[in-house]
This record gives C-alpha cells, structure tokens and sequence, in this order.
C-alpha cells in the first residue's frame, strides 16, 4: 500500500475561514493517523483574487492550530515547487498529451460564440453547456487554425454516452450520466490551466493518496476521474465533507464575514478550544467524549463518523467548549490571557490583579468579555434598586435595606480585613438572625458592585475592594433604599 499523503491546497484570499480550517484539520489528521505526510500547496493561478499577505495567514494560522506541515512551500520536499503560480510550465505538456490520445481537443470559439450559444441555451429552458462545435474538427482544419494564430483553449473530450462512476468514502459509489457533464476547459487562452485540471496534475505528481474537500466538488469528480483514467493514474480517495452552515437556511459566508479563525481569536476564543470545536462539526465521535488533544483527535478520528448533513456552526456550543479550556488551564496561564483585559476595566493600583483573575477563571467563557464583568470595581455604576429584588433569595427592597443596615456596623468591626475574618463575621450575624444566608449575602453583592453578576459573591467583593470602599458602598446602598 502506498504511503497515505494528503494535502490542504488553500487559495490566498484573505483570511482563513472555519471551512477551510476544518478541512485542513481533517486532511492533517488522516495523514497522521495512518502514518502519512500532510503537504501544503498554494493554489494561486486565479491572480485577480489574490489578497496581500494571505499567504502568511495561512502559514500563521496552520501553524498556531499545530498542524504542521511536512512539505511545503517554506520548507520545500521532493515533489516542489509548492505554489501553483510556479508550476504553470508543466500543464500544458499534460493536456498536449490528452489531445494526441484523442480525450482532450482545441476549440477556437471566441467569447462572442459562446455567449450566443450560452444565451440560446438559457432561452430554451437547457442547461448551458458547450456545445462541441470544434470537438470534431479534421486534423486539417486545426492544422490551418493553429498555423493562422487563432486563439484556443484545450477542452476536456467526455464521452457522449454511458456512465461514469467514482467513489466516495462518505458517500460510496456515485453514477453519473456523460451526457450531463460539459466538455470542461483544461487550458485558457493564456496558456494557463483552469482549477480543476492544475488540481488533477498535481495531486497525482505530488503523490495524494486521500483528498479531502468540500461536497460543492462532488459534481466535478466525474471528470477528475475521466482525466485520471486518461491518463492511466491511480484515483485517489476522496472524502467530500458536507457544508458549515450559519443556521439551516445559510451557509458560513467568507463574503458575509461569518467566522473566520482570525475573528474567532479576536473575540477571546482559545485556539485549543476551536481546533476541537471544528473538529466535532460533521464529524461524531463513538463515545461521549467532546473535549479532545489533538493527538486523542488523531487517535479517535474515523472517516466513517462524518456526517452526510450539513453542521450547524453553534456559538454556545463553541462558547462552552472555550470555557472548559479556560478552566482547565493553570493560573498563571489563564492570567496571561486575561490581564490585559482585567487592566481595560481596572485602573485602581490597590487592587490585587491576581485576585481578580483566580476570581474570574471558573467564570470565563471568552476573554473579551472580562471587563464588563469587573467594571464596577473602580467605581460603582448607577444601578436600579430593582436588583435587590431576587426570587431565589427571597430578598425585596424592604428587606435588603434592614440587611444593609445590620451588616454595616459589623463590617466596620472588622479590624483585620481579610477574607476569614469577613466571613466569620457575616455569618455570625446570619445565625444571630436566624436567616437565610442569602437574605444577608444578595443585598451585600449588589450594594458592592451594582450588578446581579459578578466574579464572586459579597465575601470576595469585600475583599478585593478593601473595606473603606465597601463601607463607603453599602452606605450608598442604604441611601438608595431609604
């Protein structure tokens, strides 16, 4: 058996989507699993929708997510150059070679042509096609075209008639009718190869054994494999892996600004959490387990766990997911990440920054979403006494203000303020009460910060804002309710 190589073939358009991402996840992972090379080659023959910079994007982007290449561009192999743009010598050599064995022809239509014929189709309710007028031209006739300097393309000669069928790991075997599929451009006019026929070439130069790509390529597999056989070259596998789509009615658009990696990391995810997260759209694992290293990825990954429906990009389920990753990481990690965001909010220097963050980890989903948790602590915000009433706590604003008024004094009590000694002391005034405990605790948590939500309940406000600035609150609080 052949050495499994796969290839993710990107084209330097900007940023790098979650589709692509995801099908550079797949294609790293199939190699790895069974021993095999992932090779990166750049797809860069449509010159008009190239985008400055993209290429180092996809180097930066593969390289954080920890799928590493083993030939490419930047580090070459035997089966280089890597970047399309630098091979153009070559194809026409290949579609020279269809030609002489009859399953490739020149056409000498020029656009007019073709967009009458185009226009009569579409008028007629047909399905545009070309329709073959230069594919049975005499060897005279081409001889006289080609000595007069018309311009050409080299066509693709599908047979009229009978079936063609490929197989796909995920979809099994697929027949189509030849008399559906179009007699495709290999060659422009310029000399250049199309897409679909550079991609053929170099699959098979560069050795690839499983190809992996979007299912919008299933209706092109007829002719790739009609130019494999041509040729007399081993097909490849091929997996075609269903859609991300935005909700059930739309996909995930790079054109609509849906969910590039880039963006994903600029809203506070970790790259871990969405290397995983993307892992788990269309494909299932056997078992429970959703969170997953990347070797455990290898390890569990099978090609019969993708799925034939399109996967719903879920931002809580991605969100969740990113928390879990927050939890698990040290606390000087998580700092790390955190601080600078904790710094946006926090501009008080008697405020212990380490504090805040142990505070906040359990509470983390995504980093940018840190300051407006801690916004309170340098200065209180305006807030509506309605936040002193909570069902659960069975607290209203009657209530909250006779806590307030008990707690004040025993705060002020305090000499060493420190979080066992706060506790203790609230707490024997809990029982003094005979009261629930969050009778006293909710109204001192919302007289401290103002919100309903904070990292922390009252105790550890207390502590983090020092006692002067917690009297000074729960002060106002009694005001605000008197």
């Amino acid at each position: 058996m052949n050495k499994v190589r796969t290839r993710f073939a990107p084209s330097p358009t900007g940023y790098m989507h979650i589709g692509n991402l995801r099908t550079a996840l797949f294609t790293y992972i199939i190699a790895k699993k069974n021993g095999g090379d992932f090779i990166l080659r750049i797809e860069d023959t449509d010159q008009g929708r190239l985008v400055e910079g993209a290429t180092d994007v996809i180097y930066e982007t593969l390289r954080d997510c920890g799928l590493n290449w083993d030939e490419g561009p930047d580090i070459g192999g035997p089966v280089g150059p890597y970047v399309q743009s630098e091979r153009m010598g070559m194809f026409k050599k290949y579609a020279l070679d269809l030609v002489e064995k009859g399953e490739a022809y020149y056409c000498f239509c020029n656009k007019e042509r073709l967009d009458e014929v185009r226009a009569i189709q579409e008028a007629s309710g047909i399905m545009p096609m070309y329709d073959r007028h230069c594919r049975d031209l005499s060897k005279e006739e081409i001889e006289e075209k080609l000595n007069a300097g018309v311009p050409y393309i080299i066509r693709q000669r599908v047979p009229k008639d009978g079936t063609i069928t490929f197989h796909d790991e995920l979809y099994g075997d697929i027949t189509v009718e030849c008399s559906t599929l179009d007699d495709q451009v290999l060659i422009k006019t310029d000399g250049m190869p199309t897409y679909n026929f550079a991609n053929v070439v170099d699959d098979h130069l560069m050795g690839i054994t499983h190809v992996v790509r979007g299912n919008e390529y299933l209706s092109s597999s007829p002719k790739y494999n009609l130019l494999y056989n041509a040729f007399g070259w081993e097909v490849p596998k091929y997996i075609h892996v269903e859609h991300i789509m935005k909700d059930k009615q739309h996909k995930l658009s790079k054109r609509d600004g849906d969910a590039s990696y880039q963006d994903l990391m600029e809203k506070g995810y970790l790259t871990e959490a969405v290397i995983n997260y993307i892992a788990l759209l269309g494909w299932a694992p056997k078992g429970e387990q959703e969170i997953f290293t990347m070797d455990e990825l290898i390890e569990e990954f099978d090609i019969n766990g993708l799925s034939k429906s399109p996967a719903i990009f879920d931002s809580a389920k991605l969100r969740a997911i990113n928390g879990e990753y927050i939890r698990k990481l040290p606390l000087d990690e998580y700092a790390g990440y955190a601080m600078p965001y904790i710094k946006q909010a926090i501009k008080r220097e008697d405020i212990d920054l380490m504090e805040i963050a142990e505070l906040l980890q359990p509470r983390t989903e995504l980093f940018t979403e840190i300051p407006e948790q801690i916004d309170f602590i340098d200065s209180l915000p305006e807030y509506d006494n309605a936040l002193y009433c909570h069902k659960k706590m069975k607290t209203n604003e009657e209530n909250s203000l006779t806590s307030l008024k008990e707690i004040l004094p025993v705060l002020e009590a305090v000499e060493d303020w420190t979080k066992d000694n706060i506790h203790t002391a609230l707490f024997e005034l809990i029982a003094k009460l005979e009261v629930k405990n969050g009778i006293i605790l909710w109204p001192l948590r919302v007289a401290a910060s103002g919100k309903a939500f904070t990292p922390g309940g009252g105790i550890e406000l207390c502590v983090i804002l020092g006692k002067d600035d917690t009297i000074a609150r729960i002060k106002k609080g009694i005001e605000k309710l008197s």
